[in-house]
């Protein structure tokens, strides 16, 4: 974590990297440490990108159930 904003270009990666992890089945938290940014800001690169979040404790996609 850079403590910086991330802008551009370098925020549309992010973001797409997020939703791909996070559409693939991972939990917010495993995207967060994956692309180094806090909960937080990875939740809100998911809704910027338009991805729909599933519910606190749901199941997993494609993950261990």
């Amino acid at each position: 974590m850079t403590g910086r904003p991330t802008t551009g270009e370098a925020r549309i990666r992010l973001r797409e990297q997020a939703a791909r992890l996070y559409v693939n089945g991972d939990s917010i938290p495993t995207v967060a440490r994956e692309i180094g940014r806090s909960y937080g800001c990875t939740r809100t690169l998911l809704i910027e990108a338009g991805v729909r979040l599933r519910k606190p404790g749901g199941t997993r996609i494609g993950g261990a159930q």
